[in-house]
């Protein structure tokens, strides 16, 4: 395949990608609207016995606790993005009710009507291509990165636990695929699977939904809960939606959110 067509075919799936993560490159702090679709029922979840205590944060004591670039080992993270790039959470339908949660975690919001939210983005660095690698997959290393959205939502009244139940049941109710509308833009998921949840949370949630991107890609979202506080991480590597190899989901990002959280 020349070098031209290598261009054409990445560049268009990974343009696929960023559809179904649309706010990958932005985001801002606001007060939470929306509504969960109500998928309700029972999950798995790591250490789910815990329970939620004491008030939802405010926006002002998220941001306190949200990730700064110091807090990351690697890549770029982005505090302050134009509130264009944050879709609504009501720019975002599922064919399916049951599985709308999986349809607002995959494009970087959140599950049902938090009292306050704050988001950041995180790019990591690209990969370097081999020694003497071709054109193609010189092109190809430069799409070789991780970014992921990162969603900081805290509830009154067990809305934390309820949003956790509502995103496990989606997973049981929609592994088999659904589809779903991001601001006028309509996607395809193939299979939602779960996948090793990290420990340290009250609760935890990990999948990887493989989508239709031309190609059948991998997308991976983790979700955990500390308290009243839920943090929605969906995360795209754009090499991987060219060519529909798996990719790592970033674990430091989980792993230095938690330790913010305490």
């Amino acid at each position: 395949m020349r070098s031209a067509a290598v261009r054409r075919t990445a560049l268009a799936a990974s343009a696929a990608a960023l559809a179904l993560l649309v706010t990958a490159c932005g985001g801002s702090s606001d007060d939470g609207v929306g509504d969960s679709g109500k998928a309700g029922g029972s999950g798995e979840s790591t250490q789910a016995g815990k329970t939620a205590s004491g008030k939802a944060l405010t926006s002002a004591e998220l941001a306190k606790v949200a990730l700064v670039q110091a807090d990351v080992k690697s890549g770029t993270l982005t505090e302050k993005v134009p509130a264009k790039d944050d879709i609504a959470q009501s720019g975002v339908t599922s064919e399916d009710v049951a599985c709308a949660p999986l349809a607002y975690l995959q494009s970087g919001s959140y599950v049902g009507k938090p009292a306050a939210t704050v988001k950041r983005t995180w790019k990591g660095d690209a990969a370097k291509p081999a020694a003497g690698a071709s054109e193609e997959d010189q092109f190809l290393a430069t799409l070789d990165l991780e970014q992921a959205v990162i969603t900081l939502a805290s509830y009154d009244d067990g809305g934390a636990e309820q949003a956790m139940k509502d995103l496990n049941t989606s997973v049981e109710k929609c592994a088999a695929g659904f589809s779903y509308t991001v601001t006028g833009t309509k996607s395809d998921a193939l299979k939602v699977t779960k996948t090793a949840a990290p420990e340290g949370a009250d609760e935890a949630l990990a999948l990887t939904m493989t989508v239709d991107a031309g190609l059948k890609a991998p997308m991976k979202a983790v979700v955990v809960r500390k308290g009243t506080t839920v943090v929605y991480v969906p995360a795209v590597n754009f090499a991987s939606a060219s060519t529909g190899k798996d990719y790592d989901f970033p674990t430091e990002i989980i792993d230095a959110q938690l330790a913010k959280l305490g």
